[in-house]
């Protein structure tokens, strides 16, 4: 058997597979997010091993964990988890989507060093603008600094004693030469850090360390178990989607929202905002459009309306027409094709007939033309995708999927039911890591049905999604 543990933003998710990658059994902690200010975003990483030991007790109450052989590790991206020289966290890790280092984040990509070795703008939730703040803001923080980690890997750190980031996930830092796979020592030099600050390099289908045996036996695991570098959660799941071909994707509806495309090269574009990374397999690199509000969004408004996401949708029917109202997704600033910290959400051209069905559509549909912004310029620069499969919490609703179905003209199929996401994927690196075995082991998941888009509603969605890029515009005068 081989365990998957997926650190995300909401919750740590373990899931264990067998020798035919079937799944055996899964459990999942809750994780809670402070925003001390507007814009940030932070966890503390004790709270990242408790949800660990929670989620390791429920797996092995219900089965036994004495024949796994390997553990693979996937995981949110970007976050800065800060150690001294004693490896004591130094300040709560700053998250994936906090948006504090946007001043920090320009002056790095002024510099056209950054874009030329990483194949990326240099975002403000990256990781090297975080550390720049960080140096401004806490200095004092910063001088004690002796190790930057991604949150998975501070988490790997606790299981195996070793120091380790994979490609995909290092990717995601603005210190990766993407191209050489390796931490680029002028980009380190530019945030007044070098190699010593970074973790050993290893590919994600390669062992990067043992579980430590207190921990096996912990938890009733074998001693000397190897621990895979795992993926980037979105590299992970193309991992468990089987998606590592040119020409295969997939659209993740989670707390933020990603169009994925795996790449045969590696072919940056920086400029359209789109996300060149490694991906978790050697010499394989893969593209992705970011937006960081999907479910949020949705979670937010049935937040505000005093229910849940799911009573929210339920009465929705089949996909109609886009009404009136207009909702922008921007709780939190906004990454390809924008580029942009500031901006925040709205709702706009609100009228009578705007009830809480209306604008629970208006919120599914302004994601869905976020997506649509991210596949525009995913294919602005020559990448081509034939199919998605659809993937995450969002991808539970036919009307959503049905609806960014139609905006793409693509269709997008539905896996049978199970996780096929980062928890999965991670399972199948461990494999990988184990037996030696590379992209072999990635296949597609078997598919339940294929959710088509509805052409005699394309029109009217491009007219849609033309308001909604005029409605951004105009937002974001007000808010410049």
């Amino acid at each position: 058997m081989y365990l998957g543990l997926d650190l995300g933003t909401s919750g740590l998710k373990a899931l264990l597979i067998d020798d035919t990658q079937a799944v055996v059994a899964e459990a999942t902690a809750a994780l809670s997010v402070s925003r001390p200010h507007s814009g940030w975003s932070e966890q503390l990483p004790c709270d990242w091993l408790k949800a660990t030991e929670e989620a390791m007790a429920a797996l092995a109450a219900q089965t036994d964990l004495s024949a796994v052989k390997a553990i693979g590790l996937s995981g949110q991206m970007h976050g800065a988890t800060l150690l001294d020289a004693a490896h004591e966290v130094l300040r709560p890790c700053i998250l994936w989507n906090d948006t504090r280092a946007a001043a920090e984040a320009a002056a790095m990509d002024a510099d056209p060093a950054f874009r030329n070795l990483t194949g990326n703008i240099v975002f403000p939730g990256f990781t090297a603008p975080k550390l720049a703040w960080v140096k401004a803001h806490e200095p004092e923080v910063f001088a004690k600094t002796a190790l930057v980690l991604l949150p998975k890997d501070y988490l790997r750190l606790w299981l195996t004693g070793q120091a380790v980031a994979e490609m995909s996930d290092a990717a995601g830092t603005s210190w990766l030469d993407s191209g050489a796979r390796d931490w680029s020592d002028s980009l380190l030099a530019a945030t007044d850090l070098s190699r010593d600050h970074m973790p050993r390099l290893v590919e994600g289908s390669q062992v990067s360390g043992t579980l430590r045996d207190s921990l096996a036996e912990a938890w009733g695991l074998p001693k000397g178990i190897p621990v895979a570098g795992g993926g980037g959660d979105n590299a992970a799941s193309g991992i468990g989607m089987g998606v590592v071909q040119a020409g295969d994707g997939f659209v993740s509806l989670g707390t933020s929202g990603v169009l994925f495309a795996a790449c045969d090269a590696y072919a940056p574009d920086p400029a359209t905002a789109v996300h060149t990374f490694c991906h978790a397999l050697p010499e394989t690199w893969h593209q992705m459009g970011v937006i960081l509000s999907a479910t949020d969004s949705l979670n937010w408004f049935a937040q505000a309306c005093g229910t849940d996401a799911a009573t929210l949708t339920s009465g929705l029917g089949p996909v109609q027409a886009p009404g009136r109202t207009v909702f922008l997704p921007y709780l939190g600033g906004e990454r390809t094709p924008h580029n942009d910290a500031a901006i925040r959400g709205a709702f706009a051209r609100i009228d009578h007939s705007a009830d809480r069905d209306a604008m629970t559509r208006a919120v599914l549909e302004g994601v869905a033309f976020a997506v649509r912004d991210c596949f525009d310029a995913l294919t602005a620069t020559g990448t081509k995708l034939e199919r998605l499969t659809a993937v995450g919490g969002g991808a539970r609703s036919e009307y959503w999927v049905q609806t960014i179905a139609t905006l793409l003209g693509l269709p997008i199929d539905l896996p049978v039911a199970g996780d096929f996401g980062g928890a999965f994927g991670a399972a199948r690196l461990g494999m990988m890591a184990e037996t030696g075995q590379g992209a072999s082991l990635a296949t597609r998941p078997p598919i339940a049905r294929s959710i088509d888009p509805l052409p005699d509603l394309a029109d009217a969605f491009d007219e849609a999604h033309g308001t909604y890029r005029a409605t951004y515009t105009a937002l974001k005068g007000l808010d410049t």
